[in-house]
């Protein structure tokens, strides 16, 4: 991985995020004024940007009325390719032409329901293209003219992480030489809210207590977040920085449970293992994992049970492996969930630090830690293990069952230039 870019919630960039979890900060509030205009949600907090509105449509050469009908995630998305390729040392024109992939997650629509109440009057021969959600990653593609695999994933909750996967898979098998992954996912109409607690999903007073014994659901965020990936040979020879090394990822379904949305130990389970099993590391060698973690009753218990069955299994006892989850920080980005945690993840790595998951204090009373060898992080500091290589597990689920997760390491030492004589 050799750039990043993020709008998160307290955030408009990674040096913001970091020093946000650093500081084991949340950015939590209630609706700014402007979104309660079109209608308060059933709960009112939430992890919300600043600003969704603003786009320099002239930069990205798009006629104003083009922009006006663009769903704000094609805008938000298109900004944060772009900052990452910049990140990355790439000048975007330097790519036309080239083998490029562009992989992104999403799933909401709220924007299509602004517009779907103003009538038919109110749809423009640009309607069709900027409500598509296949053009949020196809936008990229355009804009810079790059000819790689082009698509937007909606894996649900896990589509951010579903799009780093297809974005490796991508890679590897070598129909693409460079890789843009990431998610996006806004708060625009307060029917998504709604829908959202009608479902059962929201925690009533704002707070997302992962793994906690007064867990009673997630609070909503939103924002976006890209990655540039480039195989790790090709981006040491160029003389790349690198910030970390995607060793292996894996994605499974739940298959049939109790119902619909009900997880599965076994198969979130499975899913770990068979990450491992790609990136060749043993699952003792994890030394964090970055968790779904939403704060759910159902949920909670069902991902510490399979954490416990791949990982903790694998440790010596008494050496619980620590876990948390973002989403205590910023609240569930749901499809730019997985996006989220990767990048937290991939900022722990760097900084050589692991950031506090808030609202911990006494265990789900379902969550067995002790036995299941697992610990909450719960203070920010250094790697259990700074001596050894960092690998750190990131996970994201969806709630039609699709399982994600990705293993994550430091890159390898740069070789010292031997001394001139």
């Amino acid at each position: 991985m050799i750039g990043l870019a993020c709008r998160f919630p307290g955030a408009a960039a990674p040096e913001e995020f970091w020093r946000l979890l650093d500081e084991g900060r949340h950015a939590i509030r209630e609706i700014p004024a402007d979104r309660a205009a079109d209608g308060r949600p059933p709960v009112p907090w939430g992890g919300y940007l600043d600003r969704v509105d603003g786009f320099d449509a002239g930069f990205f050469h798009v006629a104003p009325h083009e922009a006006a009908a663009m769903d704000p995630q094609q805008r938000l998305m298109l900004e944060l390719g772009w900052e990452a390729l910049e990140d990355a040392g790439i000048v975007p024109a330097s790519l036309h032409d080239s083998d490029t992939a562009v992989f992104t997650g999403a799933f909401a629509d709220d924007y299509a329901t602004l517009l779907h109440r103003a009538g038919a009057e109110a749809i423009t021969r640009h309607t069709a293209t900027g409500l598509h959600r296949g053009i949020i990653a196809n936008r990229i593609s355009y804009t810079l003219g790059l000819r790689g695999p082009s698509m937007t994933v909606d894996a649900g909750q896990a589509s951010g992480l579903a799009a780093v996967d297809m974005a490796v898979e991508s890679l590897r098998r070598g129909t693409s030489d460079l890789a843009i992954a990431g998610a996006v996912s806004l708060i625009l109409a307060p029917e998504s809210g709604v829908s959202t607690w009608k479902f059962g999903a929201l925690s009533p007073d704002g707070c997302c207590y992962t793994f906690d014994s007064r867990a009673n659901g997630y609070v909503r965020g939103e924002g976006g977040g890209a990655i540039v990936l480039k195989p790790l040979d090709r981006a040491l020879a160029d003389g790349d920085p690198v910030y970390c090394v995607i060793r292996g990822s894996a994605v499974n379904n739940d298959g049939a449970t109790d119902a619909l949305t009900v997880p599965s130990t076994a198969a979130q389970a499975e899913a770990v293992r068979r990450a491992c099993d790609q990136a060749g590391t043993d699952p003792a060698d994890v030394q964090y994992v970055e968790l779904h973690g939403t704060g759910t009753p159902v949920g909670d218990p069902v991902e510490a049970a399979a954490l416990g069955a791949a990982y903790g299994t694998a440790r010596p006892s008494g050496t619980p492996l620590p876990v948390g989850s973002v989403k205590t920080n910023i609240g569930h980005l749901e499809g730019a969930a997985g996006i989220a945690g990767l990048i937290k993840t991939v900022l722990s790595i760097h900084h050589r630090r692991l950031p506090a998951s808030r609202n911990f204090s006494t265990p789900n009373p379902r969550i067995p830690l002790d036995d299941l060898n697992l610990r909450v992080q719960t203070a920010t500091g250094p790697w259990p293990h700074p001596g050894r290589p960092l690998v750190a597990g990131v996970s994201s689920f969806g709630m039609g069952g699709t399982n994600c997760h990705v293993l994550l390491a430091e890159p390898p030492p740069t070789p010292t230039p031997a001394a001139e004589v």
